[in-house]
Formats: structure tokens, C-alpha cells, sequence
């Protein structure tokens, strides 16, 4: 039996399981190379992943958003009335996944010259400040009842 080091094993992380599990998948997804792929950003809050696809009509791919994954998929179908001398390419299929963050909306996707291009959008966060006031619990030492905690929220930074 192997013992797996997690990234995430200190207290002082918490919550983040699903994040590791999401880890995980990306490193079992990343040993497949093809289709190639671009990721380059497009304005401030802009994302285009570019994948080399040649030879797949809009027909052969889908572009779907699952959970919080965007999914794109290829499929060719092997023309049977085709007789090949030489056959160096292959009619294959893939599947390329691409984990997306909380917020991160898909824009629109075009094919051109070979190359599918899909743009995604991400949201320029607000940073969020709260102060949480720290209450006395019953029985406390002026004997008041505990009292619910107020939570301010304060605009800006």
C-alpha cells in the first residue's frame, strides 16, 4: 500500500478537498496531447483556448460546458468509399477538458482555417472585506446572554 503526500493536508486549509480532487483529474487529462492547444489572454478580462484541429468540420465538434468543466469533443467519421494509397492521417476522435473557475462564462466559439477558437470571459473580483464582532459567551462575566455575532460588510478595500 502507497501513502499519497496531499498538497492539501494542513489545518490551516480548509475546505479545499475539492480542489485536490480537481488536481487529480487535471493530471490524469494532461497526458494526452492531441489536440494541440493554445491559452492566451484576450483583454483584461478575456480567454481564448485555440485548439489545431484540422480536418474536423463544425459538424465533428462540440463545445459543452459540464459542471465546471468546458468539454470539447471531435468526432470523424471514416469515409469507407475512400480507397487510400498512403494513409499517414487518421480520422480519430478526442476529448480535451478544461477546468473552469467559479465565474468564468463561455462567450462563443468559431472555426477558422483549421483552428477552433473558443472565448471565455472572467470576472475582475471585488475584493470583499467583513468585520465580525466577537461576542461574550452566555454566563460571560457581566452574566449577559450570548448574543448573535454582527456581521458588517464594508465596501471597497
Amino acid at each position: 500500500m502507497t501513502t499519497r503526500l496531499s498538497l492539501f493536508n494542513s489545518p490551516l486549509l480548509l475546505g479545499f478537498d475539492q480542489f485536490e480532487r480537481t488536481l487529480d483529474r487535471i493530471s490524469k487529462n494532461s497526458a494526452e496531447g492531441y489536440p494541440p492547444y493554445n491559452i492566451e489572454q484576450i483583454g483584461e478580462d478575456g480567454l481564448r483556448i485555440t485548439l489545431a484541429v484540422a480536418g474536423f468540420t463544425m459538424d465533428d465538434l462540440t463545445v459543452q460546458t459540464e459542471d465546471n468543466q468546458l468539454v470539447i469533443r471531435g468526432r470523424q467519421v471514416d469515409d469507407k468509399t475512400r480507397i487510400y494509397l498512403h494513409r499517414g492521417i487518421a480520422a480519430r476522435q478526442f476529448q480535451r477538458s478544461f477546468v473552469l473557475a467559479e465565474g468564468i462564462e463561455v462567450v462563443g466559439a468559431t472555426l477558422d482555417n483549421g483552428l477552433l477558437h473558443v472565448d471565455l470571459k472572467r470576472p475582475i473580483p471585488e475584493p470583499k472585506v467583513r468585520t465580525i464582532a466577537i461576542q461574550q459567551p452566555a454566563g460571560g462575566p457581566d452574566g449577559a446572554d450570548a448574543r448573535t455575532i454582527d456581521v458588517t460588510p464594508e465596501i471597497g478595500g
